[in-house]
């Protein structure tokens, strides 16, 4: 059963590093890294962690971060957020990348009211994650105070 997540993590982590041009050939593939990741235990084995290596450098690589498609960014949020859940309670990447990971996980609740759009789903699986994982407290470390009220604005205009 490891070997053969190790194997699609891996396949899928090496597209990831050269992605697809169009959006929807994107899309299918972060959710195919996506329901990859949510089936990683956290502290997996070193075999699994070597898996996890082409995903984890290719979500942070400025093509899929700066993406221009909104849904491709939630897509990554989503898969990054898992990320976080397997490496915690450490962070799987540096405090400048950290940063902006936060930045692109605090972007995706922007639209959390908006129940219709197709990344509904991803945006609330990221919400549950970020509190599962205690990410806000990472993000108090890093001294991501705008971040954090950003955030907050989002969940109230939510809720409102």
């Amino acid at each position: 059963m490891d070997k053969e997540l190790e194997e699609q993590l891996l396949e899928a982590g090496n597209r990831l590093a050269d992605p697809p041009t169009s959006v929807e050939e994107l899309l299918l593939l972060l959710d195919q890294v996506e329901s990859c990741l949510a089936r990683v235990e956290q502290s997996p084995a070193d075999s699994m962690q070597n898996a996890l290596s082409p995903s984890l450098k290719a979500l942070i690589a400025d093509q899929l971060l700066r993406h221009s498609d909104n849904d491709v960014k939630i897509a990554v949020a989503s898969c990054i957020s898992e990320i976080t859940r397997i490496t915690a309670p450490e962070a799987p990447y540096d405090d400048d990348q950290m940063k902006e990971v936060f930045q692109l996980i605090v972007s995706s609740f922007e639209n959390l009211h908006d129940k219709l759009s197709r990344s509904y789903t991803k945006r609330t699986s990221i919400l549950e994650t970020v509190a599962k994982v205690r990410s806000c407290v990472v993000m108090l470390d890093l001294e991501c105070d705008a971040l954090i009220s950003d955030m907050f604005q989002h969940f109230l205009k939510a809720i409102r």
